[in-house]
């Protein structure tokens, strides 16, 4: 209706709402996202904990990673704030801090320091616990002069104990004011427990009892030595990000006053020009004003090849410039570049849960206190059935260490952090760790053609001139009839006479008859150019076997005639990307059935279908069509992805299970879709199913891992055949394994 305002979609949450342009004042605020991150976590149980605590605050929806050390949280407008949410997580034991403004040199340089500091103290501990070690062997061998005296031994597990151990005693405080168990609670009760019996045997001088304070200075200093392992190791699992963020220069040339400066990057704004010389990296995105070129765009895209570029392109952020000086217009810099987008999907998708998690978490939640359940019995089953109440203490304190659930709290996220990042590097962005684990289990991928199976780019396959006439006569003729239109049809035969250097010839008389065709007087000489059906319509007789053929081959044909007999044919199609029909070929290895979408007839249908191998497909399907054509196939056939790259694929990628989008085509579509895939080439979603499905196997090989090493380390401690020492050993190298097992996937490669 003439003077009402348009409307907008608006997104929430929970889905889409419209607003009216003249009520925009009561749109309501968008959700706000918040990075926090934690210190003093130690196992998947602190994790749980601070995610339970967040998430109980009104407004806030919060997911914790243990192996970031981060909190990931989005806030409804006007519920809670930044200092609540720092307070909550204090609250329940543990140290916040908003990330916001903190640059990943600041956070770092803070990590570093760290890592410096603890090493200290690990340090010490071996300087103090070694001695014990030693006269324990001295023991052992009946080398009695080796033997350090009770008190020299005390003296030395002390400082280990409450000193260098006292953050476990601080965590454990902790987390059992919070009415919860954690890893913390194990260590302290099974150090002190060896700790205290050896202090009591030395202050009462029960010389016919052993001490084991080598015992509880060794599991604090191996316990240490582990986690500084495993935070080299964590360390490791985001340097694919730190690896793009590093190619971007810190510095641009760009032309003000009439000169060429060279400034620091955070000077220059939007709409600068900047230079970029030969084998330079660009520093902003932007267009290229100037200058031709190629551009190395691998660490964005993955394409191993180099991208043209000229006036009109567009160029990105820390791609490589190769052969030539451009001049590029400013349009993103630093945070609003196509890379920082990059790194905040990832990012996200690293702070994000898979599914396969939250069995770990509901077992963390419970974990520790079957563990001391099981100390317990062991402690009660020794000492009642031998009689010995050292030996029975030395096996419950066995079972607390060798339980610590360090491991299967890493074993999920570590793998997403090193899958996700490692994808990036690929051009695979994934937007949730959910979706990554998604797409390892589809059956079946529903395709959109154009743009997506084919180039979107319709281009002359054909001229089959008429008996007295030429290819090139043909075509000159048609492309001059259709120089004032801006119909694909009519670009792609303009742009078929442009590369024969064919010129036009004048027209006059034009008219057009919309979707049919078109009549001019060229020459003196009345033509027509449209469909077989208009030219038949204006009583000229075609050649119905040649449209009949070119048709069966999948092709758009347009007849050029005078107004007695028809002059020649043009077939027009939109050709299949040379990698699609491979693609499907993999996709179906990979046991996925491949169902082709289109708007376009079933003859173009069924000729694209047929070259590239596809058994199913749907013709003539509107936009709105293509989302219940999804859902259906999602009914009959479980996990459904959705493959697509323009705006009328939008309602079909949110209405899958899994969508991808690929990058260069419309933002909704991109903004619709789980996974973003920067290279326009079906390839990527082979790539990233392929990628999703090594990173889920990983997680299921470190989950088995860590519930391997519980399962048999326990029995083994309630049966006396673990010494505590041992035990603590296992325990830290158990983590340690399961970050490792997770940096096997930076080995992981694309197809192509």
């Amino acid at each position: 209706m003439q003077g009402t305002p348009p409307r907008y979609l608006t997104g929430t949450p929970g889905g889409y709402y419209t607003v009216d342009a003249m009520d925009t004042q009561n749109v309501p605020a968008p959700a706000r996202t918040v990075e926090l991150a934690i210190d003093g976590m130690t196992c998947a149980t602190c994790a749980a904990r601070i995610e339970k605590a967040l998430n109980k605050l009104p407004g806030t929806a919060a997911a914790v990673n243990l192996a970031a050390e981060r909190a990931h949280i989005r806030l409804a407008p006007g519920r809670t704030d930044v200092a609540k949410l720092i307070e909550t997580v204090r609250e329940t034991g543990y140290d916040a801090r908003e990330l916001a403004g903190v640059t990943r040199a600041d956070e770092k340089t803070r990590h570093a320091e760290l890592y410096r500091r603890e090493l200290r103290l690990f340090c010490i501990a071996v300087a103090l616990t070694t001695p014990l070690l030693l006269q324990m062997g001295a023991m052992l061998t009946g080398e009695h002069a080796g033997v350090l005296p009770r008190w020299m031994q005390w003296l030395l597990a002390t400082p280990v104990q409450f000193w260098i151990g006292k953050r476990f005693y601080v965590g454990a405080w902790h987390a059992l004011r919070g009415r919860s168990a954690n890893m913390d609670v194990l260590i302290v009760l099974g150090t002190s427990m060896a700790y205290l019996l050896s202090a009591a045997v030395t202050a009462f001088g029960l010389h016919g009892q052993h001490v084991y304070f080598e015992a509880s200075a060794a599991i604090i200093t191996l316990v240490l030595m582990g986690k500084l392992l495993e935070a080299r190791a964590k360390g490791r699992t985001s340097t694919a990000i730190e690896e793009l963020l590093q190619l971007q220069p810190k510095r641009a040339r760009v032309e003000r006053n009439g000169e060429v400066v060279e400034m620091d990057l955070a000077a220059v704004v939007p709409g600068d020009i900047v230079i970029v010389r030969p084998g330079e990296r660009v520093a902003v995105d932007g267009d290229v004003i100037d200058g031709t070129s190629s551009v190395d765009e691998s660490m964005l895209t993955g394409e191993s090849m180099s991208a043209g570029k000229r006036r009109g392109s567009r160029v990105f952020a820390a791609t490589q410039n190769q052969d030539g000086m451009l001049r590029v217009r400013a349009t993103g810099v630093g945070a609003d570049t196509q890379l920082a987008e990059i790194v905040r999907l990832v990012e996200e998708a690293q702070s994000s849960k898979a599914p396969i998690q939250r069995l770990a978490d509901r077992i963390s939640g419970i974990f520790v206190p079957i563990v001391v359940a099981i100390s317990v019995i062991t402690f009660v089953a020794w000492w009642t059935l031998s009689g010995d109440f050292t030996q029975a203490l030395i096996n419950a304190v066995a079972v607390l260490v060798i339980a610590c659930p360090c491991a299967l709290g890493l074993a999920t996220p570590t793998a997403i952090m090193v899958g996700s990042g490692r994808g990036a590097q690929s051009g695979i962005l994934v937007r949730s760790a959910a979706a990554l684990e998604r797409a390892a289990k589809i059956r079946t991928l529903v395709v959109d053609k154009t743009g997506t199976l084919t180039l979107g780019k319709p281009a002359v396959t054909d001229v089959v001139p008429a008996p007295g006439s030429t290819e090139s006569a043909v075509l000159q003729l048609a492309a001059s009839l259709e120089k004032s239109s801006e119909h694909p049809l009519a670009r792609a035969v303009l742009s078929r006479a442009r590369e024969e250097k064919l010129s036009l010839l004048p027209v006059g008389e034009f008219t057009g008859v919309p979707g049919s065709g078109v009549r001019a007087r060229i020459a003196q000489r009345v033509l027509l150019l449209g469909s077989p059906r208009f030219i038949r319509e204006q009583g000229v007789a075609i050649d119905d076997a040649a449209v009949l053929r070119l048709a069966g081959e999948g092709k758009t044909v347009i007849v050029l005639a005078d107004s007695v007999t028809a002059l020649g044919y043009v077939a027009i199609a939109d050709q299949p990307r040379p990698s699609s029909a491979g693609a499907i070929a993999r996709l179906k290895a990979m046991g996925i059935d491949v169902v082709m979408l289109t708007g376009d007839n079933a003859a173009t249908a069924r000729a694209t279908a047929g070259k590239l191998g596809i058994g199913e497909f749907r013709a003539e399907v509107l936009p709105i069509e293509k989302a219940a054509e999804v859902s259906r196939q999602k009914g009959a056939r479980g996990l459904v992805a959705m493959a697509g790259d323009g705006v009328n694929d939008a309602p079909a990628l949110a209405a899958a299970d899994v969508s991808f989008a690929i990058s260069s085509g419309s933002d909704i579509a991109i903004e619709a879709a789980d996974i973003t895939l920067m290279r326009n080439d079906l390839l990527s979603v082979v790539d990233a199913i392929r990628l999703s499905r090594a990173t889920l196997a990983k997680i299921r090989q470190n989950l088995f891992f860590a519930f391997f090493y519980n399962a048999l380390g326990i029995p083994l401690a309630m049966l006396g055949m673990l010494n505590p020492v041992i035990a603590a050993a296992s325990m830290a190298l158990s983590s340690v394994s399961v970050v490792t097992n997770s940096l096997l996937l930076k080995r992981w490669e694309p197809v192509a």
